[in-house]
C-alpha cells in the first residue's frame, strides 16, 4: 500500500510540472548554444565536399542510417511480440519505416497517432497504446547502456544503466505510467485512459525481460554513430579521436535530443549537447560541419524511406 500511494503522490507531482515549458527553454537554450558557436566560427566552416574523393564516404553514412532506421523497426515489433501480439510478416517493420519521418511533424506525437492506429486494427487498444508509448524508453535504455561504457573515464556512468534496471515484467506498468505522465499530449490526442486493470487484463508479456528489442536498440543507436564517425571521418582524418570517447558523448547527447525533442526529431538539442560535450578535443568548425552533415543525411534517409507513405498520404487529400 505504501509503494502504491507514493507512486500515486509521484505521478501527481509530474503531473503539475509543465514539461512542455522546460523543453522549450532547453532547446531554445542549445539552439542558441549552437548558433553562437557556428557565428563565431563561421569563417573557418566550409560545407564544400570533394565528391570524387569524398561522396563514398557520405554514401557509406547514408546507409548506416538507413539501417539503424530498420533495427529500430525491428526491435518495435520485438516489443509488441514481448507484449504478446505475434506477428508472422514484415507488415509491422514496413509502417514503422515508411511513418518514421512523422516525427518531424510538429507536435512530435502523428508517429505514436499512425502506429497506434495500425496496431489497433490488428489487435486491442492496450497493446497498440503501450507498445507505442514505452518504444522511446527502449532506445533511452540501448543509447543509456552504450554511454554507460564511459565506466571507464568516470564511475558516475554507472548510473546510466539504472534505466534498463526498471525495464522488465515487474515493473513496466510503473514505467508507463511515468511515460504516460511525461508524454500527456499522446493520451490526449488518442483520448485514451491509462488503467492498470486494463493493462493487466489485456497484456501479456512474455518473458521477464524483452532482450532482442533491446540489443536491436543498441543497435540502431550504433548504426547512427557509425553514420555520425563517417562523417566526422569525411572533414577530420586524425588518429588521435578515441572512439570510444566519441561512442559516449553520442549517446548522451542522442539520448538528450531523445528526451528534450522539443523541436520535431530533437534538431538542435542533439547537436548543442554533443558539441558542448566534445569540448576542445575536436575542432569546433569541423564538428559544426561534421553535425550539419550527419543530421542531412539522416533527416534524408528518413525522408527516402518514407517517401511512399508522403505520396499516399498526398494523394489522399488530392
Amino acid at each position: 500500500m505504501r509503494f502504491n500511494f507514493s507512486n500515486q503522490l509521484y505521478l501527481k507531482f509530474l503531473k503539475k510540472i509543465n514539461f512542455g515549458c522546460l523543453k522549450s527553454i532547453f532547446f531554445i537554450t542549445s539552439l542558441s548554444y549552437f548558433c553562437i558557436f557556428f557565428f563565431n566560427n563561421i569563417e573557418k566552416i566550409s560545407f564544400d565536399v570533394n565528391l570524387e574523393r569524398n561522396g563514398i564516404h557520405l554514401f557509406l553514412s547514408f546507409l548506416f542510417c538507413v539501417l539503424s532506421i530498420y533495427l529500430n523497426a525491428y526491435a518495435w515489433k520485438y516489443i509488441v511480440r514481448w507484449f504478446g501480439k505475434e506477428f508472422k510478416s514484415n507488415n509491422l517493420v514496413s509502417f514503422y519505416v515508411l511513418t518514421n519521418i512523422l516525427k518531424y511533424v510538429p507536435g512530435g506525437v502523428w508517429h505514436f497517432v499512425e502506429r497506434f492506429n495500425f496496431i489497433k486494427k490488428i489487435s486491442n487498444p492496450q497493446i497498440a497504446l503501450y507498445s507505442t508509448l514505452i518504444e522511446p524508453y527502449f532506445m533511452l535504455s540501448g543509447s543509456f547502456l552504450l554511454a554507460s561504457m564511459g565506466l571507464i573515464f568516470s564511475p558516475f556512468y554507472i548510473f546510466l544503466i539504472v534505466p534498463l534496471v526498471f525495464l522488465n515484467r515487474k515493473f513496466i506498468f510503473l514505467i508507463l505510467k511515468i511515460l504516460g505522465s511525461l508524454k500527456g499530449k499522446v493520451f490526449e490526442v488518442l483520448r485514451f485512459p491509462n488503467s492498470k486493470d486494463q493493462f493487466e487484463e489485456r497484456i501479456n508479456i512474455i518473458s521477464f525481460f524483452p532482450t532482442k528489442a533491446l540489443f536491436l536498440e543498441i543497435g540502431f543507436v550504433l548504426s547512427k554513430f557509425i553514420g555520425f564517425y563517417i562523417c566526422l571521418n569525411t572533414f577530420y582524418a586524425s588518429n588521435n579521436l578515441n572512439i570510444i570517447f566519441l561512442l559516449v558523448i553520442f549517446s548522451l547527447s542522442w539520448s538528450l535530443g531523445l528526451v528534450v525533442p522539443a523541436a520535431p526529431g530533437g534538431v538542435g538539442v542533439f547537436e548543442a549537447c554533443l558539441l558542448l560535450f566534445v569540448g576542445k578535443s575536436i575542432p569546433q568548425n569541423i564538428i559544426i560541419i561534421s553535425l550539419v552533415y550527419f543530421r542531412v543525411i539522416s533527416t534524408s534517409a528518413d525522408l527516402f524511406l518514407s517517401l511512399p507513405f508522403l505520396i499516399r498520404k498526398l494523394y489522399k487529400r488530392i
